[in-house]
C-alpha cells in the first residue's frame, strides 16, 4: 500500500500552516525523492495514454520566451493583446519560465529530482510558460481565488501532483486554520474543476503560435467562451 513519507508530511504540514511562506512549488519538488513508484507511473501514464496530451508531450515543445515588446503589434481583440493587457495590469514577471527553470536546474542538480519522470520534468517547465496564457484564456484574474479555480480547472484536465497538492493545502488549510475560506474557496475550485472538465484540454498546446488569432475565436474553439463561465466564477473575478 502507498503511503505518505513522514518527513514531506511536516512540509505539508509546514505549507498548511503558511503556503505564501511555503509554497506549493517548493513542496511539488520535495516529493519525489520519497514519491511512490507506483503512483508516480499512474501521473506518467495519465499523460501518456490522453489522446491529445500523449503526443504534444512527447513532443516536448518548449516556446522561445514571449517578451512584451514583441506582443505591443498585436491588434485588440487578438490572444496576444489580451496576454500583453493582463500581463501589464498585474504587473507579472515576463520571464517566469525562465526564473521557475532555474530554480528546477538548481534543485535537479542536488539530485532531488532524480526520480522525476522526464515526462513530467516537461509539463512542469512548459506549464510555467503557459501559466499566465491560461489565465487570459480562461479569463480567471490574478486575484487567490483565480488562481485558485485555474489550478482546479487545471487538475480536471490533467491528473498532475502540483494542482493536487494545491487542492491539498488549500482545503486542508481553510479545514484547520481559516473556515472562512470555505465558500469562497469551494465555489473557486468546484467552478475551475466543472470547466476544466467540460472544455478542451488546452495542456501543452502551442498558444504561442496563435497570438495574433481573435481571443474570443480561441475560447469558442476550447469550448473557453465567457458564456459559459458561472455565475460563481464571474463573482470572484
Amino acid at each position: 500500500m502507498s503511503t505518505v513519507d513522514r518527513a514531506f508530511g511536516e512540509k505539508f504540514l509546514t505549507s498548511i500552516d503558511d503556503f505564501d511562506a511555503y509554497g506549493v512549488h517548493l513542496l511539488f519538488n520535495d516529493w519525489w525523492e520519497k514519491a511512490p513508484q507506483d503512483v508516480i507511473d499512474k501521473y506518467v501514464a495519465a499523460i501518456e495514454n490522453h489522446p491529445e496530451q500523449g503526443p504534444l508531450a512527447a513532443e516536448g515543445w518548449l516556446s522561445e520566451p514571449v517578451t512584451l515588446a514583441s506582443l505591443e503589434h498585436y491588434g485588440t481583440g487578438t490572444l496576444g493583446a489580451a496576454y500583453l493587457d493582463f500581463m501589464i495590469k498585474n504587473n507579472l514577471v515576463e520571464k517566469l519560465a525562465q526564473g521557475y527553470r532555474d530554480l528546477h536546474d538548481e534543485i535537479a542538480s542536488e539530485g532531488r529530482l532524480d526520480r522525476m519522470p522526464d515526462i513530467i520534468r516537461y509539463k512542469v517547465l512548459r506549464g510555467f510558460q503557459t501559466h499566465d496564457m491560461h489565465h487570459v484564456l480562461t479569463g480567471y484574474d490574478a486575484t487567490p481565488f483565480g488562481e485558485l479555480a485555474l489550478q482546479a480547472f487545471g487538475l480536471a484536465q490533467m491528473n498532475y501532483p502540483y494542482a493536487g497538492m494545491w487542492m491539498a493545502v488549500v482545503t486542508s488549510h481553510m479545514t484547520y486554520i481559516n473556515p472562512d475560506l470555505m465558500t469562497p474557496a469551494m465555489d473557486a475550485i468546484s467552478e475551475g474543476w466543472q470547466r476544466g472538465r467540460n472544455s478542451r484540454s488546452i495542456q501543452f498546446t502551442h498558444f504561442e503560435k496563435r497570438l495574433g488569432e481573435p481571443l474570443e475565436a480561441l475560447q469558442r474553439e476550447y469550448g473557453l467562451s465567457q458564456d459559459d463561465v458561472a455565475p460563481t466564477a464571474r463573482a470572484a473575478q
